[in-house]
């Protein structure tokens, strides 16, 4: 297998992408790479690794180099024992890594390939350019994101290139199964559907109400400041800094496969919830709130997005890192999901591993049941 490292999506032929991606998820499209690479996010650099044979392309994988915390998932200790490092050293343990994977969602695992070639194979060649590209950068780490279940027999193909297998933060899902919200949340548990219908209640006596919008480009400075207010206050995980580009090209790249959650308190705008279509999947991207509170509003937009996966007849919802409790309480699962991280210098790469475990430490929610006897089993089926 011969590859090509391209330094921007229009240098490679339309033709060879999307004979490879026109089967595969959203989060690997054209389109969607294209809105990457004009929002403007971070110190994002981007790459293109493509994979031909016999002329006809058989793989590719986005990569980027970013400057990212190496102790991105740390846990609250660590997290002040760095707030107090960083008041003099800023830039302590925040180093450009080079990643692959998709900046924003997720896509497992992070590359397409065609069935002519093996998972073997397109690794052996990628971490070729992996390597190459982190030195010609000056990138101390490389790091492969993200695999959940469906792709954890790469383990051991990347084992066996020097990478270190590690946890990052698991992802939420809810597999949809009911014909209307009524449904939904007849299939509760009492004491979960009582305590979601108190805060539902919260939010309609407070005259709080939602609306579902395709075009929200006129919207993109209120929803970015509004994500930004959500950004700045989480404790569990920043990363990526969102633009007004990205809200305001949402919608043109991607159509009506990408909606807006629009919720309101009388007329003030009050938060957002973004969605994206993929396939019979739809995600959750992003929340935004005009003030970040911990109250009854975000339970409201939670199962606001819920119901929306139910109406506009998804099959299964993504609903993101993050705020585990409340999306449990709801009926989401909580899913693994795994990094492949090495150094691009040998000599060090064999306390990569170590020194990312004792940095890092991931939640490992225990499961709810939050349906009843018969909703779970068939759920389960």
């Amino acid at each position: 297998m011969k590859t090509t490292v391209f330094d921007s999506l229009s240098a490679i032929p339309p033709k060879d992408w999307d004979r490879l991606c026109q089967q595969g998820s959203v989060a690997m499209s054209r389109a969607f790479w294209e809105l990457i690479e004009r929002s403007g996010m971070n110190d994002f650099i981007y790459r293109y690794i493509v994979g031909y044979e016999e002329g006809d392309p058989v793989v590719i994988a986005a990569v980027y180099t970013v400057t990212t915390d190496i102790a991105i998932f740390a846990p609250p200790l660590v997290r002040r024992l760095l707030g107090g490092v960083r008041k003099v050293l800023p830039h302590f343990l925040k180093w450009k890594m080079l990643e692959c994977g998709t900046p924003i969602t997720i896509s497992s695992p992070p590359y397409i390939r065609s069935a002519s070639v093996s998972d073997e194979a397109v690794i052996e060649a990628l971490n070729r350019d992996f390597r190459r590209l982190a030195k010609r950068e000056r990138c101390l780490i490389i790091v492969v994101r993200d695999f959940e279940p469906n792709a954890q027999a790469l383990r051991e193909p990347f084992r066996r290139l020097g990478y270190h297998w590690t946890d990052s933060l698991p992802n939420t899902y809810m597999e949809i199964r009911w014909r209307t919200p009524q449904e939904y949340r007849a299939s509760m548990r009492s004491y979960f559907r009582s305590k979601l219908n108190k805060h539902l209640k919260r939010n309609l006596q407070a005259g709080v109400r939602h609306e579902l919008v395709d075009d929200f480009a006129p919207l993109a400075d209120t929803l970015c400041a509004q994500w930004l207010e959500v950004h700045t206050h989480a404790s569990e995980f920043q990363r990526e800094v969102l633009t007004p580009g990205f809200y305001r090209e949402l919608p043109v790249y991607m159509g009506s496969l990408t909606k807006v959650l629009l919720f309101y308190k009388g007329d003030a705008l009050v938060g957002h919830a973004l969605l994206l279509r993929d396939g019979d999947m739809l995600r959750w991207l992003y929340v935004g709130r005009e003030v970040a509170e911990n109250d009854s509003l975000y339970i409201y937009v939670a199962e606001t997005v819920v119901e929306t996966a139910i109406e506009l007849g998804a099959r299964r919802l993504e609903m993101g890192l993050t705020t585990y409790p409340i999306k449990q309480d709801l009926g989401a699962e909580v899913v693994p999901i795994n990094l492949a991280i090495r150094a691009s210098w040998g000599l060090i790469n064999p306390f990569v591993g170590l020194g990312y475990a004792l940095l890092n430490k991931v939640p490992q929610p225990s499961p709810r049941q939050v349906f009843k006897a018969a909703e779970q089993e068939g759920r389960q089926a």
